[in-house]
């Protein structure tokens, strides 16, 4: 088919058209006619105006050419002002423009100005064969009772084709089969239609149904054609089937609905009577699953519900219900039942993944664990929403769809608390909300940041001098709040030196318990006091550390007797002093001077004159160690006398020494008689106790012998006064360095030396000792341990001689 047809221009309009050129308005006769088939292109191009009207090209722009319709219709073309070409405006579809009629013209109109005129333009669109033949319905269904005579004709629906011509129906072919033939027919106008004929007499007890596929074809090129399902119900002999009242039914139930609740009624009716009109109604291919959801009463078709009713497990069900008569003749139903969802779930958490335990030292904001909550409802019913309780450390970060992140928002501390109990509580929309809650147990981990801390600021300890090796003093405690090795305390002493002695040689502590022992056992006398550094360090990585100090008195006992320093017990030689006969009462004759190496009570000293020869003639300072004559001297009393002085400590229990003081009572040297033959008077008494001298000097003769010579030696050299060198002048040397100097205690200043000098006759004064003397006064007086040893008894304790020439 050509894109142009035929043009048809009038000899008369031409005419008028020429006779009328200079007329500002003109008119035309003719018609331009183009022929096209439908469904082209928009702007193809179908005709050239300018070239079928003889009209120059380049004036149809300057003449504002254009193309008009009739009345409102659409334009369905256009022209090209550059070259006259007449384009598609539109989609042109023949069928919607013009149904069945054999020939669609559309009328267009080309205006030209100046002068004005008009062409009249016949589009004439051609059929093609661009629709197929279509049936009304999807399946053609006949019920055909078995008794229907062959040769029984049946008229099927027919085909509809929207194209015309040769591209309309043409044929109808019908799937082989043996029991049906196809008679086509055509009616008035053409129109073709088909007919079964039952070719074979029907046997339901054979085949019950029949599907058969019919097949119409259009004559156009390519061909189309379309097909359609018959479906043959063969029946017995009742011929009128259930027909229900709705073809589908639809109920709206909510899920958890009670037991027995009536969903719908279904309803058939049947025009036979009898048995033929007795309807059953049941579930056409149910799956077991809805049997045990859904009941229908076989007579009345109440459909009910007989089990729990899920929205969740599901949110619609589609039953089939069929309706039989008592012939056997049925018809179905839909049955749509739409689940309603009601808030019966609570939110489920789920505790995905968990670090578990975390160290204290974690930063804020480290995520601990990730939570999913889900709702197995739907809408507002499933919308979740998670919290935590507001008194810990912790709190939820919603992350991605129904997740949260739990996260730290503090600083944690193992030591104030090692566990949390965390409860996450979710909470849905619905009305009313449903939640649940889930406990997190989260244990914080240990990590080495607490020194270990002693329960004091500074510890003492007292011990007694001479006590045990390994004795206990005390015990220190620290403290350290970390947990396993982090607060496992071990205790040691720091290094250092008390006095020049390494502390380790005095104390030890036990590194476990923190019990100090002594090392060693003290002395009063050497140290009384001294500081030790007691270090405790946790087991942790790295360790940690802290030290204390440790004060340790040692408390003095009473382990130290008195010791005489004048008149000198280790002397060879016995001193004696001399006491005018002319003494009074009171005279200060001698005086004895002790220490004591211990302190406080342990070394007050107390003296008493033990033994005398004449009682009651001389008496002792009870704490100054001063001898006085308790009254005059007589003339009746003995010359030479025998003073034994016991020095006692306040000790518990106390200790004590004694001397003996070798006393003279005379005026002049002269008058003193051989001492010798005076001791050897008394010597007959003191028999039993010169044994034992003698037994103890046997035994101790060799140091002794030293002793004295050593001390002989150094009393001629430093005193060299009468009768072994005065003995009451003590030198300050004499006196050991740690011996306390207290007044009053028994224990003199070593400043305090006798300065007091013997006058003869005088009866006025003290005794004072000779300045000088000869050498036959010294030899008349000068006797040898043995000679004094005869005539004096050498008691317990420690014994010095004091001789005092008056």
């Amino acid at each position: 088919m050509s894109l142009m047809g035929h043009k048809g221009i009038s000899v008369t309009g031409l005419v008028c058209s020429v006779a009328f050129f200079l007329l500002p308005l003109h008119s035309a006769n003719g018609d331009v006619s183009y022929s096209f088939p439908e469904e082209m292109k928009r702007g193809s191009v179908f005709g050239n105006i300018a070239k079928d009207l003889g009209l120059e090209a380049s004036r149809l722009s300057a003449r504002k050419a254009r193309i008009d319709t009739e009345g409102n219709r659409k334009r369905y073309c256009d022209i090209n002002l550059s070259t006259g070409d007449l384009i598609v405006a539109e989609r042109i579809d023949r069928e919607g423009l013009c149904g069945k009629k054999a020939s669609c013209v559309l009328k267009q109109e080309l205006v030209l100005e100046n002068p004005l005129e008009v062409q009249r333009i016949s589009l004439h669109v051609q059929d093609i064969n661009d629709n197929s033949p279509q049936f009304t319905e999807d399946f053609i269904k006949f019920e055909i009772g078995e008794s229907t005579d062959k040769g029984a004709r049946f008229s099927l629906d027919e085909a509809h084709d929207a194209d015309i011509g040769q591209n309309m129906v043409q044929s109808y072919t019908l799937e082989r089969n043996e029991y049906f033939v196809l008679n086509v027919n055509t009616k008035t106008g053409g129109r073709k239609y088909a007919e079964l004929i039952l070719d074979k007499e029907l046997d339901r007890e054979q085949q019950h149904e029949l599907k058969l596929l019919l097949t119409a074809v259009d004559g156009g090129s390519p061909q189309r054609s379309g097909t359609v399902v018959i479906h043959v119900t063969v029946l017995d002999a009742n011929d009128n089937a259930p027909v229900f009242n709705q073809a589908v039914y639809k109920a709206s139930l909510p899920e958890n609905s009670p037991l027995n609740t009536v969903v719908v009624t279904v309803r058939a009716t049947d025009a036979d009577d009898g048995a033929n009109g007795e309807l059953t109604y049941n579930f056409d291919h149910v799956s077991d699953e809805y049997v045990h959801l859904f009941s229908l009463d076989h007579k009345t078709g109440e459909v009910r519900i007989i089990g729990k009713v899920d929205y969740e497990e599901a949110s619609s069900y589609e039953l089939q219900i069929r309706a039989k008569d008592g012939a056997g003749l049925t018809s179905y139903s839909f049955l749509i039942i739409e689940i309603t969802d009601v808030n019966d779930n609570a939110p489920v958490i789920y505790l995905q993944s968990l670090t578990n335990p975390i160290p204290e030292n974690a930063s804020p904001g480290t995520e601990v664990g990730i939570i999913n909550v889900q709702d197995r409802d739907s809408e507002n019913n499933g919308q979740v929403r998670c919290s935590i309780q507001q008194n810990v450390p912790f709190k939820l970060v919603p992350s991605i769809k129904n997740y949260y992140s739990l996260v730290t928002t503090g600083e944690l501390d193992r030591e104030l608390v090692s566990d949390y109990n965390i409860t996450i509580t979710a909470t849905d929309e619905g009305s009313p909300p449903l939640s649940s809650s889930k406990s997190v147990q989260l244990s914080v981990a240990d990590v080495n940041d607490n020194p270990p801390v002693f329960e004091e600021q500074s510890y003492k300890a007292h011990v007694t001098e001479n006590n045990k090796l390994g004795s206990s003093l005390r015990s220190v405690t620290a403290r350290d709040p970390d947990w396993r090795q982090n607060g496992t305390v071990i205790y040691s002493i720091l290094p250092g030196e008390v006095n020049g002695v390494p502390v380790s040689s005095l104390l030890s502590v036990n590194g476990e318990t923190g019990v100090i022992h002594a090392v060693r056992s003290f002395d009063y006398e050497q140290f009384t006091s001294f500081k030790v550094h007691v270090v405790a360090r946790d087991n942790g990585s790295p360790p940690l550390s802290s030290n204390v100090t440790v004060s340790v008195f040692i408390t003095d006992v009473n382990d130290n007797s008195p010791q005489i320093l004048y008149p000198a017990p280790e002397g060879k030689s016995f001193m004696t002093e001399l006491v005018p006969k002319a003494a009074h009462g009171g005279s200060l004759v001698s005086k004895v001077i002790a220490v004591d190496a211990d302190s406080g009570q342990n070394a007050w000293l107390s003296y008493q004159i033990f033994k005398s020869t004449v009682q009651g003639l001389f008496t002792i300072g009870l704490h100054s160690g001063e001898i006085r004559t308790q009254r005059d001297i007589s003339e009746s009393d003995n010359i030479k006398q025998n003073l034994i002085v016991s020095v006692k400590d306040n000790g518990q229990p106390s200790l004590s020494a004694t001397c003996t003081i070798y006393l003279v009572i005379s005026d002049n040297l002269a008058e003193v008689p051989e001492l010798k033959d005076i001791s050897y008077d008394e010597s007959n008494s003191k028999l039993t106790s010169y044994l034992i001298i003698a037994l103890v000097s046997v035994s101790t003769f060799f140091l002794t012998f030293i002793i004295v010579i050593l001390a002989v030696r150094f009393c001629r050299r430093r005193k060299p006064r009468l009768l072994f060198d005065g003995a009451v002048a003590i030198p300050s040397a004499y006196l050991p360095p740690n011996y306390a100097e207290v007044d009053g205690a028994g224990t003199l200043r070593s400043t305090y030396n006798y300065e007091a000098y013997l006058t003869t006759g005088s009866r006025t004064s003290d005794f004072k000792f000779l300045t000088s003397y000869n050498d036959n006064t010294l030899s008349t007086l000068r006797k040898t341990p043995s000679d004094f040893a005869e005539e004096f008894d050498n008691s317990d304790g420690v014994s010095c001689d004091i001789e005092v020439l008056l």
